[in-house]
């Protein structure tokens, strides 16, 4: 088995601009995360030509995803992608219908700073990319979740099943 992994950009992937004091995107790290994640699957990665944060994404942007997975020839596949549209792209993709796994995943703190939750939820989100059923699914903070039964808690920085 092959996994996909498509970066979108997101928390994840930002760099600390020292200069400008702020989370900046420049090229993808994910080349040097997958190295340190040292993953013996084969792995095809994707890196979308313009890395942003989920805030700006827009129904284009959505669509070309989904045009990735539905182009993808690996039935797993890992969208790393921000938190705080995270749910609204899945939904494209789980209305989709598409035969394949589908699994988002996200950082809450830069994989390049200290304490980042980015290398452990890329981990969780391979691991389990190979066990589900297909569908769309967030893995985030060690829990998988549903499409569509899934938000972000903004107040404690997880995310949890809809109430």
């Amino acid at each position: 088995m092959t996994l996909r992994i498509i970066a979108t950009g997101g928390t994840f992937d930002k760099h600390y601009d020292e200069l400008a004091g702020k989370l900046t995107f420049s090229e993808s790290q994910l080349p040097d995360v997958l190295k340190r994640a040292r993953l013996t699957v084969p792995v095809e990665l994707e890196v979308r030509s313009s890395l942003i944060d989920s805030l700006d994404m827009v129904d284009k942007d959505r669509q070309e995803i989904l045009q990735s997975c539905k182009n993808s020839q690996e039935k797993a596949i890992v969208i790393i992608h921000g938190t705080d549209t995270m749910r609204e792209t899945a939904q494209v993709l789980g209305a989709a219908k598409l035969d394949k796994v589908i699994v988002f995943t996200g950082a809450m703190i830069p994989y390049e700073i200290a304490n980042s939750d980015a290398l452990f939820n890329l981990g969780f989100a391979c691991g389990v990319v190979q066990l589900l059923t297909p569908g769309v699914y967030v893995a985030m903070n060690g829990q998988v979740f549903l499409w569509d039964n899934v938000q972000k808690d903004r107040s404690a920085g997880v995310f949890v099943t809809n109430s």
